[in-house]
């Protein structure tokens, strides 16, 4: 009947202006707040695909991967977490070299691409570039392994940028357990830190760097919420409750994310959205529902994973999408305050508030306390430094002697009223 087409065809023009009015709505709200991504692998595709020779890629043009500047533009990418991975399979052999040369590739990006990119370490960089309508561009490191259970190395690489270490990716470490512990497919190996974990993250709240609990075991998480003196984030983790795959975040831990005045950025991989091989764009909205309901809007951001995964949602392909999430927020009834939030200011939030626990430990030393050399001793490593336990016990017996030869010559050059 005509009048039954021309009922839907009101339906269809009623929906889609209101499509186009949340979409309106979202890319206004994106012009006046950064979006800030936690996680984006692009670096390790430079690595993957061309063995990090930039000047063989332009990344105005690149269509084999999730990210380019077209896309970053279309987007409204104001503030980026690049992400500086290596592989578990480095961890003992030259996991330290590869991660420089990772952090290396984000430098030269910012360089080769001045006009679209700005390497960014602070809170106050973000807002500059924003102002100048460039990508601001932060480092993260993911993955403990990075380090080599080294608090030098750590150090060092905050002065290079860095501003972020995911503690495990999907391996333990000599000082900390990973989320596999969870599953059951790896045995727990230090019951979440160790000593030296403890110190890592002591060592982080000084420097002012993010500590990063996506990939940990479960009980880490809550070791760490209770020794952190700086908000946590997780840069790319989503809801247990909706996907109940050890990667994302249970109940009971984005309450206490929100007690620490923390952040969860929501991770786009199918995988972790729906526990399956296929999702949309609406199920990654029922995530960030999900945790605004448990825990409040404060602790939500982005999160992609973009460049990093095998499997994105319909309508989440690439970065070039951000605003129609946004929109589908708003759609659900997201209030202007709450968007402006996941979009990029309760990241602000957090990253002042680390640099401010920085500023007050600014009288503290660096700790130099190295991790004990039997929980790092294999094939590939020097014991340069350390007293072995050869020499400890010569040692104990050079001191033995000398005190019984000091005890002998006493009798003879002391006193008469002292006897041996």
């Amino acid at each position: 009947m005509w009048w039954l087409r021309a009922l839907w065809a009101v339906v269809a023009l009623t929906h889609c202006s209101a499509m186009d009015r949340n979409k309106e709505m979202a890319l206004k709200l994106m012009k006046e707040t950064p979006l800030i991504d936690g996680h984006n692998d692009l670096p390790w595709q430079m690595r993957k695909q061309f063995n990090n020779q930039l000047s063989k890629v332009d990344l105005n043009t690149i269509q084999t991967t999730h990210t380019n500047i077209p896309k970053i533009k279309e987007g409204h990418l104001a503030a980026q977490f690049w992400s500086a991975y290596v592989p578990c399979d480095t961890q003992h052999k030259d996991a330290v070299r590869q991660t420089l040369e990772q952090i290396d590739i984000i430098h030269r990006m910012c360089d080769a691409y001045p006009e679209t990119f700005m390497f960014a370490t602070s809170s106050q960089d973000i807002m500059d570039a924003f102002i100048m309508n460039k990508t601001a561009s932060l480092i993260g490191v993911e993955g403990g392994h990075s380090i080599d259970s080294s608090l030098g190395i750590l150090r060092i690489m905050y002065q290079l940028g860095v501003r972020y270490l995911t503690l495990t990716h999907s391996c333990n470490t000599p000082w900390v357990d990973n989320w596999k512990v969870d599953t059951g497919s790896e045995p727990p190996v230090h019951n979440g830190l160790s000593q030296f974990g403890i110190q890592v993250v002591k060592e982080m709240n000084r420097l002012g760097m993010l500590i990063d609990l996506a990939h940990v075991s479960e009980k880490v998480m809550n070791q760490v919420l209770d020794l952190s003196k700086a908000p946590i984030i997780f840069s790319h983790s989503s809801a247990y409750s909706l996907c109940q795959h050890k990667r994302n975040v249970p109940d009971a831990v984005l309450k206490r994310v929100r007690d620490k005045a923390g952040i969860v950025m929501v991770n786009f991989y199918n995988d972790y959205v729906t526990c399956s091989q296929t999702a949309n764009l609406s199920q990654v909205a029922d995530h960030f529902d999900h945790i605004r309901k448990v825990a409040g809007h404060t602790i939500i951001g982005f999160g992609s994973d973009f460049d990093g995964v095998r499997r994105l949602p319909t309508g989440l392909e690439d970065v070039s999408k951000f605003p129609d999430l946004v929109a589908e927020l708003l759609r659900r009834g997201w209030n202007d305050t709450e968007i402006r939030g996941a979009l990029g200011e309760n990241m602000l939030r957090v990253l002042k508030e680390v640099e401010r626990v920085r500023d007050s430990l600014i009288k503290d030393p660096p700790d130099d306390v190295p991790i004990p050399y039997e929980q790092v001793e294999n094939a590939c490593r020097t014991s340069y430094g350390y007293v072995t336990l050869e020499n400890s016990a010569n040692s104990a017996s050079r001191s033995r002697l000398v005190l019984a030869l000091a005890t002998l010559l006493s009798c003879f050059f002391w006193v008469p009223s002292h006897s041996c």
